[in-house]
């Protein structure tokens, strides 16, 4: 059975656009570089050839991929999110109790992870330990620090 990808719509979009270039522009420099290594002679010996065409099956992999993971994505939206508990797709504010710092983050599918952006795996430690909580739980997430313990303050959307 294959993997379900939980996606935004921009995650998805995000794809189908990567999708879009790699089967049209990558697929297109890899053309041309076989060509032009064709050019020079004897394949078999062809160190250039070798690259373009090892080139190519790493990309059609890729693509392969890409495509695999677009036909098994479900796409939420904010009105699916149930905020009582902590899912994919909501955004939690969380208070580091030993330094009383606030920090919300959203969790995301492994892909549209950017801590820049507050947007944090499902998969990380600290998604994994948040995923099912409710609204004053107290999560402990091990770091190598140690053993570090947030309350959820709040659950959105």
């Amino acid at each position: 059975m294959s993997e379900i990808y939980y996606l935004t719509k921009e995650g998805y979009d995000k794809l189908v656009q990567e999708l879009h270039d790699l089967k049209t522009k990558e697929r297109a420099k890899i053309a041309a570089a076989i060509a032009e290594a064709r050019e020079k002679g004897d394949l078999s010996e062809n160190a250039e050839y070798d690259a373009a065409k090892e080139a190519q099956g790493l990309l059609e992999l890729k693509i392969s991929k890409l495509e695999e993971m677009l036909i098994n994505s479900r796409i939420l939206s904010d009105d699916e999110i149930d905020t009582s508990k902590v899912y994919i797709l909501s955004t939690v504010k969380l208070k580091n109790l030993s330094q009383n710092d606030i920090f919300t983050y959203t969790l995301v599918s492994q892909r549209e992870a950017n801590i820049k952006e507050g947007k944090i795996s499902v998969e990380s430690p600290i998604g994994k330990a948040l995923l099912g909580k409710s609204v004053g739980d107290i999560v402990e997430i091990k770091a190598p620090v140690g053993i570090l313990k947030f309350e959820i303050l709040e659950i959105t959307r």
